[in-house]
């Protein structure tokens, strides 16, 4: 089995940090079903500006709100206004990995969704692998993708 990615959210602002409430990440429903996240599913979170690394589990906030807001213990390693990425997996057999198309949000500074992307990984008539990002009409994508440009 191995450890693949099954949704992002990139480039999310955090809108808030509760160090007194009890762990976890809350995050926008609209979000997570489009990302494909589940409530009380692990997640990892990787904060743009400090570079610190979390794991802690998702609980849905306020529908339509664009909420970002870290819990407990995660409050400390962001702060609103940070930009984070935060990314679940799931385990598949290899073989299954060409089944997946893992759906990739990016973001605006207000939390509203710009870009809609999908992770695509085929294998050639060799067996080799091959990945591609592919956008909301279907057309291949450079990689590496920037989003500052």
């Amino acid at each position: 089995m191995r450890k693949i990615v099954a949704g992002k959210l990139h480039g999310l602002t955090v809108t808030g940090a509760d160090l007194n409430y009890h762990g976890s990440i809350t995050l926008d429903p609209e979000h997570c079903e489009e990302a494909g996240i589940l409530p009380l599913e692990f997640v990892e979170i990787w904060n743009r500006n400090s570079g610190a690394r979390i794991s802690t589990y998702v609980i849905l906030g306020e529908r339509g709100s664009r909420c970002c807001i870290l819990n407990g213990a995660a409050a400390r390693t962001c702060q609103p206004g940070d930009e984070v990425i935060i990314c679940n997996s799931v385990y598949v057999p290899e073989g299954e990995i060409v089944a997946l198309r893992p759906k990739v949000l990016t973001f605006d500074k207000e939390n509203r969704i710009t870009g809609r992307l999908t992770y695509e990984v085929t294998r050639d008539s060799t067996g080799a692998y091959r990945f591609a990002v592919r956008d909301e009409s279907g057309s291949e994508k450079k990689v590496p993708l920037r989003t500052d440009v």
